[in-house]
């Protein structure tokens, strides 16, 4: 079963990858793999889960064919509600690029004593057909709180600026110097979400 992940973000679609890899019966495209022009859609939703839900609705309208969508909101403890990124990580409008986004939270974490404890709550629409559509946004697909620090890995990875900021709690590594598989298990379980939707 073909189903395409709405993203061109190649960081995110390698995450999926591994998320989702040697799950049977799946095998997953993105954006990047089939002819579609280059569309921008208003993310308007209030939450991820609305969000993600407006872009897989989108492409399936565009596409015909089964596709998933993700959204995620970034929280920080003791940071006040009116400053909150919620869904704007790269603020309102994904105005900064990757390099802009660490020099803000870096300047944010170094603001709030040099660092922070922060979660993602990700979100998921699996759209398969005009009626049969599954989706989910809870604690078993959102990240672990993790340490955002004011001084930056030197390693970038494109697409996922925060990494270079973010700290795992239990080791105290940067995600960079984590081995691949447990700064995977940082950002949640998606793969228990397709088993259950597909019943593979």
């Amino acid at each position: 079963m073909k189903i395409i992940y709405g993203t061109t973000n190649k960081s995110k679609i390698d995450f999926m990858r591994r998320r989702i890899n040697g799950l049977g019966g799946i095998e997953m495209l993105s954006l990047n793999d089939v002819s579609m022009p280059k569309v921008s859609i208003m993310e308007n939703g209030a939450t991820p889960l609305e969000n993600a839900r407006i872009k897989a609705l989108s492409y399936f309208a565009m596409l015909g064919r089964p596709v998933f969508s993700c959204d995620s909101g970034l929280y920080i403890d003791n940071l006040d509600d009116s400053r909150q990124p919620g869904l704007n990580i790269r603020g309102a409008g994904d105005v900064m690029n990757d390099d802009e986004a660490i020099v803000y939270y870096s300047k944010l974490a170094e603001e709030m004593g040099g660092k922070m404890t922060a979660r993602y709550k990700n979100a998921i629409c699996l759209v398969m057909a005009k009626n049969k559509i599954f989706e989910h946004m809870g604690d078993d697909i959102a990240s672990e709180p993790f340490i955002i620090t004011s001084k930056p890995h030197p390693i970038r990875k494109e697409g996922f600026p925060l990494d270079s900021l973010s700290i795992d709690i239990a080791s105290g590594k940067y995600f960079h110097d984590l081995p691949e598989e447990n700064s995977d298990k940082l950002c949640g379980e998606f793969a228990a979400f397709f088993k259950r939707s597909l019943n593979l």
